[in-house]
């Protein structure tokens, strides 16, 4: 079932990107087979390791390393996301794998260059891409962007582009490759606009003073008089035109709406504006318009929102809320994904499907 159901990965388990990475190829059917250090009870809560399954290997042992061998023998992609290096020295490098294997590495600083030994986390790659420094108010510290931009964004989408990439070219040239994901690559290839609208001169350094990082009036987020928030993203002039409209502000307003130098007694104004009504009343208002204008939901009220309740966007198996898979296919069906299984549920069953008869797995299994 799905798109990916004819994709072998086996995946050394890890945190952030590159587990996101597993989860979403198994979304799509692919049989993902993580690699984990010691066996632990099944967690709902673990969204990430939906639909894999797990074999725990002792990868300091000859025994466990040569499984993990067997194992990426019979894989087409391998995902990790250790530092530069912890692969090799465990006898699980490239040079040690099969030809034909797509060898995919996540990191954030990538295989090379002078921080690529070191520690580091979202905020950190996201900080030197440049990214980072124009997100938030103009009179304030960046403000992180939870970790969706550097370890996601950047991260975990360019390791599946590059996985994915390489599965096409493996079709015309039988050979594997190595896919060297790094965040710090990924978040400037998601900049193009930015770095256009630098390059025209468009787009200041300052926080707080162009188009889409809350310096225009039109494209911002506002308090209501309930304490929630409305975002409004009126940047064409049609939809600007009914914003003003819809929310009984100036039409004069319409002539000069690209000009800076009045965007900061706006956003006072817009607020004031805002703030008269919940942002409820304001969401019936702006409901089915092109105004551009969405209420701000928390986690818990997203799923609840009739447009995400009529995609069935989200799923809840065990009543743990969680994204269904994306994205959606026209004939390839996509079923729910299974709930994240125990960690070494699968030891014997993927032993046994290497080859390993019932002494050799008890044998394997007993160091762990």
């Amino acid at each position: 079932m799905g798109p990916l159901s004819s994709l072998k990965v086996v995946e050394f388990s890890g945190l952030g990107p590159a587990p996101l990475a597993g989860q979403l190829l198994a979304d799509l059917g692919a049989d993902v087979i993580t690699v984990d250090r010691k066996a632990e009870p099944a967690d709902p809560t673990d969204v990430n390791r939906r639909g894999k399954r797990s074999i725990v290997l002792d990868l300091k042992s000859v025994q466990g390393v040569e499984a993990a061998q067997r194992l990426i023998a019979a894989s087409d992609v391998l995902i990790e996301g250790f530092r530069p290096g912890v692969m090799e020295r465990l006898g699980l490098g490239p040079d040690d794998c099969p030809e034909r294997l797509i060898f995919a590495r996540m990191t954030g600083w990538g295989q090379d260059g002078p921080l690529a030994q070191t520690a580091g986390h979202d905020l950190n790659y996201l900080a030197i891409t440049g990214a980072l420094h124009a997100m938030g108010d103009a009179d304030r510290a960046p403000v992180p962007p939870l970790n969706l931009v550097a370890d996601y964004g950047g991260g975990t989408m360019f390791l599946l582009l590059g996985i994915l990439s390489a599965v096409i070219e493996r079709g015309i040239s039988g050979k594997g490759q190595v896919v060297d994901a790094a965040m710090v690559d990924g978040v400037p290839a998601l900049m193009g606009l930015i770095h256009g609208m630098l390059a025209q001169g468009t787009w200041q350094e300052r926080r707080g003073a162009n188009w889409l990082d809350g310096g225009a009036p039109f494209y911002r987020c506002y308090i209501c008089a309930c304490g929630g928030y409305l975002s409004v993203g009126a940047l064409e002039p049609q939809f600007h035109a009914l914003l003003l409209e819809k929310a009984g502000l100036p039409s004069g307003h319409q002539g000069d709406q690209n000009d800076a130098s009045v965007w900061g007694k706006r956003r006072i104004d817009y607020q004031a504006v805002f703030s008269r009504k919940t942002r409820d009343e304001w969401s019936e208002i702006f409901e089915g318009t092109d105004a551009c204008v969405a209420p701000v939901l928390t986690f818990s009220e997203a799923h609840l929102h009739p447009h995400m309740k009529a995609r069935q966007t989200f799923i809840a198996p065990n009543g743990i809320y969680q994204a269904a898979p994306a994205p959606r296919f026209s004939r390839s069906a996509v079923p729910m994904p299974n709930a994240p299984t125990a960690i070494g549920a699968d030891t014997d069953t993927v032993l046994e499907m290497l080859g390993y008869d019932a002494a050799e797995r008890d044998a394997i299994a007993i160091k762990h």
